[in-house]
C-alpha cells in the first residue's frame, strides 16, 4: 500500500470513528450530518465524498465494522454455552462483561440504531444479527450435547433467544456502570453476573432436555 493509499485509508477510519463517537454521546445516527463528521476529524465536507457516497453508506460499513468486533465478544458467551461446570460458566461470563466495558461504544451503537432513525442502518444491523444467530445455530447443530434435537429450526430459535439476550445482558451491564458508583457498583454487578450465569445454566439445561413438537 502507498503512502497516499494509508493516508486515506486512515481518513477513511478517521471518519467511521468520529461517527461512532458521535452516535455513542447522547445523539442517534440519523441526527448527526456528514459536515459534522468531517468537522470532528478536521476535514472539509467536501474530503467526505472521498470516502462515502453519502450518510448511509457510512453507516452500513460502520455496522460491519462494529459487528465484527461484538462476534469476537460474544464468543465469550459462545464458550460458557458449551460448558456446564458452575465456576466455568460464570467465568465465561465475568470474560463476556470484560469485554463489553472494553468496547463500550460499540454496544451502545448496536443497542440503540437497532431500532433509530436510518432505515438502512436498521437494516444493516438486523442482516449481521442474522449473521450472528447462523453463526451460534450452526455450533448448536455440530454439538454433540445437542444431537437429539432433531429440528434445526428449534436450534436456531435457541441461538436468536441467546443473541438477543447478549444484548440485554450488555446493555443493563452498561446502565449498572453508568448509575451506580463503588462500593454499590461493584456488589451489583457481582449480583448480575451470577444471574446471568444462573440464566445461561437454565437455557442451556432446558436444550439438553428439549423434545421437538410432533
Amino acid at each position: 500500500m502507498s503512502i497516499r493509499d494509508e493516508r486515506k485509508q486512515q481518513s477513511r477510519q478517521a471518519l467511521l470513528d468520529a461517527a461512532l463517537k458521535l452516535s455513542t454521546s447522547g445523539r442517534s445516527f440519523s441526527t448527526i450530518s456528514l459536515r459534522e463528521i468531517a468537522r470532528e476529524v478536521g476535514l472539509v465536507p467536501t474530503a467526505f465524498y472521498r470516502h462515502f457516497e453519502d450518510m448511509d453508506q457510512l453507516g452500513c460499513e460502520l455496522v460491519e465494522q462494529v459487528s465484527s468486533r461484538l462476534k469476537a465478544v460474544i464468543l465469550q458467551l459462545r464458550q460458557g454455552y458449551f460448558i456446564q461446570h458452575n465456576a466455568k460458566t460464570r467465568s465465561s461470563v465475568e470474560l463476556f462483561f470484560k469485554a463489553v466495558d472494553e468496547s463500550p461504544q460499540d454496544w451502545l451503537f448496536f443497542i440503540a440504531e437497532r431500532w433509530g432513525g436510518s432505515l438502512a442502518v436498521r437494516q444493516e444491523i438486523a442482516d449481521e444479527i442474522d449473521i450472528l444467530i447462523a453463526g451460534l445455530g450452526q455450533d448448536l447443530t455440530e454439538s454433540t450435547s445437542f444431537k437429539h434435537v432433531e429440528s434445526a429450526d428449534d436450534l436456531m430459535v435457541i441461538s436468536s433467544i441467546l443473541i438477543n439476550l447478549s444484548f440485554t445482558w450488555a446493555m443493563t451491564w452498561r446502565t449498572l456502570r453508568e448509575n451506580l458508583s463503588a462500593p454499590a457498583l461493584n456488589q451489583q454487578q457481582q449480583l448480575y453476573i451470577d444471574q446471568v450465569a444462573v440464566q445461561v445454566r437454565l437455557l442451556f439445561r432446558g436444550i439438553e432436555n428439549w423434545q421437538s413438537a410432533e
